[in-house]
C-alpha cells in the first residue's frame, strides 16, 4: 500500500528532476527500481498513481515521460466517481464553478489581450452560424472554449483545473447535448452579451450578466 500522507518515492523522484532537470523522460522500472532500491512491483503500483495524477505518460516504445503541472487530472478522477455515486455530485460542483468563475472574473477579463477578444467574438460567430443553420446544431465545442477562453490568461492552475474538470464532467453528463432550441437560443443572447461586455470594457455589467446567466442555466431542460 502506498502511505497517502506522504509522496512515493516515485513522486520524490519526479520532483527531483523537475527541479534539477530539463529531460522530460524517466528511465525504465527497472533502472529505476535498481537506483532507487525499491521493488519494480512497487514502483508500478506509484506509476499508476502518477500516471492518474497527470503527472506521466507511459507509451509504448517511447518509456515514460513527464508533464507539466496540471490540476485537472487529479479533480477528474475525484470527481468522475462521486458523480457515478451520487449524481447530485455534479449540480454541487457546478455551484462550486458558479463561484469560481464569478470570483475571479474581473481578475480574468481585465488580463485578456486584444487577440483573445477577437478569438472569443470568432466563437460567437461560429455559435450563431450552427444555431441558425438548417439544421441548427449545438454549440458545444464553442461553448466550452468560450468560458475557458474568458479564464485563459489566470496564472492560476488551480483555477484552470476546476473549470476544465467542469466542462469534463458537463459533457459526461450528456449537458452538451441540450436539444431545446428556445433555452439554447437564451443562453447565448447571454453569451453575446457578456462578449460585447469583454470588449468593450464594461467588466462591472458582465459581472451582472454572468451571474444572470448562472440563475438561467438552473432552469435547464432535464
Amino acid at each position: 500500500m502506498i502511505d497517502q500522507g506522504k509522496p512515493s518515492e516515485l513522486l520524490k523522484y519526479i520532483l527531483e528532476i523537475k527541479q534539477s532537470s530539463i529531460d522530460r523522460r524517466l528511465p525504465s522500472l527497472k533502472v529505476l527500481s535498481d537506483e532507487m532500491g525499491v521493488s519494480i512491483t512497487s514502483l508500478r503500483e506509484q506509476l499508476e498513481v502518477a500516471k492518474m495524477l497527470g503527472l506521466v505518460d507511459v507509451k509504448p516504445r517511447k518509456g515514460i515521460s513527464l508533464n507539466n503541472y496540471s490540476f485537472k487530472p487529479a479533480i477528474w478522477e475525484s470527481l468522475s466517481y462521486a458523480i457515478k455515486l451520487k449524481p447530485k455530485y455534479f449540480d454541487d460542483f457546478f455551484d462550486l464553478r458558479m463561484h469560481v468563475e464569478k470570483s475571479y472574473w474581473h481578475q480574468a477579463v481585465s488580463k485578456l489581450e486584444n487577440e483573445d477578444k477577437l478569438e472569443l467574438q470568432e466563437l460567437m460567430k461560429d455559435a450563431w452560424k450552427k444555431l441558425q443553420g438548417n439544421p441548427a446544431r449545438i454549440p458545444h465545442q464553442e461553448h466550452r472554449k468560450l468560458h475557458l477562453g474568458i479564464y485563459k490568461r489566470l496564472d492560476n492552475t488551480f483555477v484552470i483545473g476546476i473549470l476544465g474538470a467542469y466542462w469534463d464532467a458537463y459533457e459526461a453528463e450528456g449537458l452538451n447535448i441540450v436539444t431545446d432550441y428556445d433555452y439554447l437560443k437564451n443562453v447565448w443572447n447571454y453569451h453575446q452579451r457578456l462578449v460585447d461586455c469583454i470588449c468593450d470594457n464594461k467588466l462591472d455589467e458582465g459581472y451582472e450578466i454572468l451571474a444572470e446567466h448562472f440563475e438561467l442555466l438552473y432552469q435547464r431542460p432535464e
